[in-house]
């Protein structure tokens, strides 16, 4: 077996990030599991902000979805690490992964009976044929909240498949110019001051700047990670807003 070297000691906090998303984006990628629950994951905290969840019932919906991703991670990594035990104990590698894979059983099937509750309480699902389907809620700051959370997402999606780049330097697109943009363009929109919205719209030129002279992005992966998150932004408020 290979030797492991310990982790250095003085790692940035940027690196220690770093490598924590680099190990989830590798779970992302090589496992179609992981990949299968992640956009459940997704989808499904997107609807409860989209239902206007209350914050116990959100509160439930994440911890639900954490334990199932945070499972299947510990599967993966128990793989990895049985893969690499002597042959002769074989029988025990087996049973290793059974149980860790029994663990993501028992997490899937507990987010199968906390979604019937928190969805299919008081006719939820019904909701999502009236005549407002197409409307998150009255609050500017809610529907933010899901406009972020699917940027976000998408950022995540196209660097595990681009696979280019470090989570949080490089890769297409950049995920702080998307976030930078997209949040001047949400001033933009509520914010009635030009100043205010001129200032906003400088600090993401800077944010994106930074990322170029610091050579962790091209011109092009800034750009596209600012045209994302403006427009989405954009097309989603005007979508959703009341």
């Amino acid at each position: 077996m290979d030797r492991i070297n310990p982790p250095k000691k003085g790692r940035s906090i940027a690196d220690s990030f770093n490598a924590a998303i680099e190990g989830f984006l590798f779970v992302v990628r090589t496992q179609r599991n992981m990949r299968l629950h992640f956009f459940v994951a997704l989808f499904t905290v997107l609807l409860g902000i989209y239902l206007n969840f209350t914050r116990v019932e959100m509160i439930m919906l994440l911890l639900t979805c954490s334990l199932v991703l945070i499972s299947e991670m510990i599967n993966t990594s128990m793989e990895i690490a049985m893969d690499y035990a002597e042959s002769s104990h074989s029988q025990w590698v087996k049973a290793a992964k059974d149980v860790s894979a029994g663990a993501v059983l028992v997490a899937s099937i507990n987010a199968v009976i906390a979604g019937y509750f928190l969805f299919f309480k008081d006719n939820v699902i019904a909701r999502l044929f009236r005549a407002q389907v197409l409307k998150l809620s009255s609050s500017d700051w809610h529907i933010y909240v899901f406009i972020l959370t699917l940027l976000i997402g998408i950022v995540i999606i196209s660097k595990a498949v681009l696979r280019k780049g470090r989570p949080l330097r490089g890769g297409m697109p950049s995920g702080h110019s998307a976030v930078a943009f997209s949040i001047w363009m949400l001033t933009a929109v509520l914010c009635d001051n030009s100043l205010v919205v001129f200032t906003v719209l400088l600090l993401a030129f800077m944010v994106a700047q930074s990322r170029v002279r610091r050579n962790y992005h091209t011109v092009w992966e800034v750009a596209a990670g600012g045209l994302l998150g403006a427009f989405l932004t954009l097309f989603l408020f005007r979508l959703l807003a009341v």
